[in-house]
Order: C-alpha cells, then sequence, then structure tokens
C-alpha cells in the first residue's frame, strides 16, 4: 500500500486508529478455546468488529511466535485474512528486526513478501546496512524504532552524544539510507513532549505511535504536537480495545472502544 492510499483511507474514515492484535490466550474469552485456531477465531471477530473504525492493524509477531508453528499459522491467515476481505486495511507486522545485510534480507522477504504485511518494524543499532534491505520493497514501508514509550527508552535513546540526542541522530541519519522515503518512525505516546523537535527533523513522516490507553499516553497531546499536513500519524491501541471484554460480547465492546478512539480522532480533522 502506498502512502497516498493510506492517506486516502484516513480522510475517508475520519481515523487514524491502528490496533494492535496483540492475542494473549490467557486474557482472550474463554469460549474461543474450544476452537480449533483460537489466536485467529479472536482476531476475526475483532477484524469484522472494528475494521470500519481503523486503518491499520498490528500483529506483534511474539504474541504469535511464543506458540510455536500454530501461532505463526494463527498470524498467516490473520493476515491473509485481511488482504483478502479488507484490502483497503494497512497492515504493520512488529517484529522489530535488523540484523545483517543477508540476515535482513530475509527477515524483509519473509514478513513483506511471503506473509504480504504493508510494513515492518525494525531495530536500527545495526545501522544503514541492516535497514536498507527492507527498504529496497516496492510499496512497502519500513518503521524505524525512533524513541520508543517504555521507561527503557532513556537508557540510550535520549543520552546525548556530541551534543545532540541518539533519538535525533537516528532521525537525521536516516533520511540519507537508499529509498529513505519508505521509512515510517515509532514514536512513542508516553513521549508526546518530544514531538516538536522530532517534527523539525522529519516533517513530513509517517509517525506509528503506541502508548495511547493502558500506556497513558494522550491521544490529543500527540496530535497538538505530531500531526502533519497529511496527518502523518498511526495511533495504536491494543489492551484498551482487544481486550475490553472477556465475555462473549468481546467483539462489540472493543467496537465500542474504537468508536470512542474514532470520534476523538474525527474530532482532531475537522
Amino acid at each position: 500500500m502506498t502512502t497516498t492510499e493510506l492517506i486516502t483511507q484516513i480522510k475517508k474514515k475520519k481515523s487514524f486508529l491502528c490496533i494492535g492484535l496483540d492475542v494473549d490466550l490467557n486474557k482472550i474469552p474463554n469460549h474461543l478455546l474450544q476452537e480449533d485456531d483460537p489466536i485467529f477465531a479472536f482476531n476475526k471477530a475483532i477484524i469484522d468488529a472494528t475494521h470500519q473504525l481503523c486503518v491499520a492493524y498490528k500483529p506483534n509477531t511474539a504474541f504469535y511466535e511464543a506458540y510455536g508453528i500454530k501461532g505463526w499459522q494463527a498470524l498467516e491467515k490473520t493476515i491473509n485474512y485481511l488482504n483478502k476481505n479488507y484490502p483497503e486495511i494497512y497492515t504493520i507486522a512488529d517484529a522489530k528486526r535488523g540484523d545483517i545485510g543477508n540476515t535482513s534480507t530475509m527477515y524483509a522477504k519473509a514478513f513483506l513478501e511471503d506473509l504480504g504485511f504493508d510494513s515492518v518494524t525494525v531495530a536500527p543499532y545495526m545501522g544503514k546496512d541492516s535497514v536498507e534491505p527492507f527498504l529496497a520493497f516496492k510499496d512497502k514501508h519500513t518503521i524505524l524504532l525512533a524513541l520508543t514509550s517504555n521507561q527503557g527508552a532513556f537508557d540510550f535513546q535520549t543520552k546525548t552524544i556530541d551534543g545532540l540526542e541518539l533519538y535525533k541522530q537516528v532521525l537525521e541519519t536516516s533520511k540519507s539510507w537508499k529509498n529513505s522515503e519508505n521509512l515510517m518512525y515509532v514514536v512513542g505516546a508516553t513521549k508526546a513532549e518530544f514531538l516538536g523537535d522530532i517534527r523539525k527533523i522529519i516533517p513530513d513522516s509517517f509517525l506509528l505511535v503506541p502508548g495511547v490507553g493502558a500506556q497513558g499516553g494522550n491521544l490529543q497531546d500527540v496530535c497538538k504536537y505530531g500531526m502533519n499536513d497529511t496527518v502523518g500519524l498511526l495511533i495504536n491501541s491494543s489492551r484498551g480495545i482487544i481486550y475490553a471484554s472477556t465475555e462473549e460480547d468481546f467483539a462489540e465492546a472493543a467496537a465500542k472502544k474504537a468508536k470512542e478512539l474514532q470520534l476523538q480522532m474525527a474530532l482532531e480533522l475537522s
């Protein structure tokens, strides 16, 4: 999916909501555990109930890899279901990969070619030759970790080296990489006060912003400092939506929570 197509969906739905499909079998409704594939059954119900309210879904691959081959098959069924039934939805493989060039190429092929995701999250620590293999895929995006929402982000990301914070150096340097127009960036909602400086460096890039809801991020602050002329934001909410209920009405409860966020987003777009 191109950036232009994503922007079109944002305008059409009056939403820049991304829903995280982080499925924990200990948290899903008990009645789904009787299904042949409870992870996919859960995802399908959530997707069918919320697809009109969001523009993206983001499965965190750890929640699938933890269940071995069955988890991986559930991930494959989920992305296939999305691509077949809701091709207008932007998909993110939250895999946080990144390794030496030939390995990164294989990671990229796995998520962007074989599974058919629109994008994949990548860690920048190993630098240019670990990221550029992801950037080589046409009409696909690489979402680079820039300033994350966790407390440990302060261990390295905000440390100053030669007068410039590390995350700012990552942003500046990444702009020089081949096919850098295919980059998006992860910026945590709990770091909204940093967004002004980030926008000075990457004014036109899309930002994937996790941390709204359960992690304490504020939607209005993110929009105030991070929105650009094309919106430029994908606000992710996972637990706050998909685990709104553990009863048989879980999908309807998820849709209600998603609707609350979508209405707030519509106000920001008005």
